[in-house]
């Protein structure tokens, strides 16, 4: 398999770093959870040779894309990657805040995507959740962390929650894909980028209905209970959705079982 095509592509007072994986099929685009960076798609981008055009990026503050220094938005910067490409309506595939950041472009662009697949999608103007006790439980701990200014803490805590799942022992999850998921997640924390920074500011949940794209979302079924919740009620308000519970993953099933999410894209793509 040859190696990804690396890319640097320019968008309003940065450059995006990120790699495309050439094919004659369509292009799919990959967005990286919130704890995460493009690395965490490479067996997904890899399972998908043959069938479409694989590109991955990092958003700015992750990964090899630095902080940004200037206001910005996520949803500027996705259409101007949109706008590099030069393609016709590409497929988006968005994990958590990457979710977001796809609702987002089909809500305000929609005829330059041609369909959604969502893994547990945050959604811009969502209420605040309730949590359930093994996810408070965490979510306290992690609070401490925060205050003591201890990321090595913060980053075991984390780990656990979205790798492994609030309920489940921590490191369920073991081998490479818990130390990238470490490492991904030590350079987010580093950086020091607050959770909001690039917010598209659009209300996206209230509209949810207005979005006319075909979409597949998933959610694995030992992930956060309020973000199982969440994904279903997604996929009962989008127009067009398929709605799926993927048994036995977390939060971040493009690490655990890359080849489930595989199969899942290239099912909804048309690949197979």
């Amino acid at each position: 398999m040859p190696p990804p095509e690396p890319l640097r592509i320019p968008a309003r007072d940065a450059t995006l770093y990120g790699e495309r994986r050439p094919c004659d099929g369509p292009t799919v685009v990959l967005l990286h959870a919130g704890v995460t960076d493009r690395r965490s798609w490479e067996h997904v981008a890899d399972g998908m040779a043959g069938m479409a055009t694989v590109v991955a990026y990092d958003r700015r503050g992750f990964g090899e894309t630095p902080p940004s220094t200037a206001p910005f938005s996520h949803l500027e910067d996705l259409l101007a990657v949109l706008d590099y490409l030069g393609e016709g309506p590409v497929w988006l595939v968005g994990s958590s805040m990457g979710g977001g950041l796809a609702l987002d472009v089909a809500l305000s662009a929609p005829r330059r995507v041609a369909g959604l697949v969502l893994l547990a999608p945050a959604v811009t103007g969502a209420a605040a959740p309730e949590l359930d006790d093994a996810t408070r439980r965490l979510d306290v701990l992690l609070d401490r962390a925060v205050e003591a200014g201890d990321l090595d803490e913060v980053n075991r805590l984390e780990t656990w929650l979205w790798l492994d799942g609030p309920a489940q022992p921590e490191g369920r999850v073991s081998g490479p894909a818990r130390q990238l998921a470490l490492d991904m997640n030590a350079r987010i924390l580093a950086n020091g980028v607050p959770e909001s920074s690039g917010d598209s500011g659009l209300d996206t949940w209230d509209r949810l209905e207005d979005i006319p794209l075909p979409a597949t979302v998933a959610c694995g079924d030992l992930d956060v209970p309020f973000l199982v919740e969440r994904s279903r009620l997604v996929a009962d308000r989008l127009p067009h959705t398929a709605h799926l519970q993927l048994p036995g993953a977390a939060h971040l099933p493009q690490l655990e079982a890359p080849a489930v999410v595989t199969d899942l894209v290239a099912r909804a793509i048309g690949g197979r």
